[in-house]
């Protein structure tokens, strides 16, 4: 069956560094939390992992230096393949309230209760079809990205707080802490669901291998994308 090009080199790379840099900071931060009745880890955990690391501050130290690298492999990945970076934020901000909110109400239908209740509403069970991303890849995408930009301003001004911030603006590093956390917690949350329907859910498997190889099989375009694939073969406009 004949493949098709999905991902480029730089694409798969920024994929896995971004997964790598999540784990390591979900990780790291998750142990600088001591109150055991605000860590979702409990007490043992952060005790651990600041023994392991020599401390709360050279934990915290290690923490806000692999926060530095992931925003500099960002910065490079853009500086790259700016292109791609916007492509990619032109998509998955592009939603179609018709079709793409009329695909996430079908698939959470379909994946928890089937399709009887669709038809008895007057819907038929066929998705929509999709482009480059399906609705459900954008709202993680949109997810990631302004939590992100979220975690990214609230960990620089904790990082600062105590050596350019006064004492007047003490409320902006409570805000920032609390914003910090809320954010992580939403984007962990949606890439629980990320991670179950790329690695685990048998339909959506090939577009994980794809992270790979950056190649899928024509008839999975065909049925999961099929506007991308129509811009490809010149049916419809697209991104080549």
């Amino acid at each position: 069956m004949r493949r098709i090009k999905r991902h480029d080199r730089s694409d798969i790379l920024i994929h896995w560094f971004n997964a790598a840099c999540w784990l390591a900071l979900l990780v790291t931060g998750v142990g600088l939390v001591a109150n055991p009745q605000l860590n979702p880890a409990g007490d043992a955990y952060p005790g651990a992992v600041r023994s392991l690391f020599g401390g709360g501050p050279a934990l915290l130290a290690v923490h806000i230096g692999l926060g530095i690298v992931w925003m500099a492999g960002i910065v490079l990945y853009v500086a790259v393949n700016f292109r791609g970076a916007v492509f990619f934020l032109k998509e998955i901000f592009s939603v179609s309230p018709a079709r793409d909110v009329m695909w996430m109400v079908k698939k959470m239908a379909l994946m928890t209760v089937g399709a009887k209740p669709l038809v008895k509403a007057g819907l038929t069970p066929d998705l929509p079809d999709q482009g480059y991303y399906n609705m459900g890849q954008k709202a993680f995408a949109q997810a990631s990205v302004l939590g992100g930009v979220v975690i990214v301003a609230t960990g620089v001004v904790m990082s600062l707080s105590d050596m350019v911030i006064p004492a007047s603006m003490v409320w902006m590093v409570g805000w920032s802490v609390t914003l910090h956390y809320l954010a992580v917690g939403l984007v962990f949350a949606g890439l629980l669901v990320h991670v179950y329907m790329a690695a685990i859910s048998r339909d959506e498997r090939p577009g994980f291998v794809s992270m790979f190889t950056g190649h899928v099989p024509e008839d999975y375009a065909r049925h999961h994308h099929k506007l991308w694939l129509d811009g490809l073969t010149g049916d419809s406009g697209g991104h080549k």
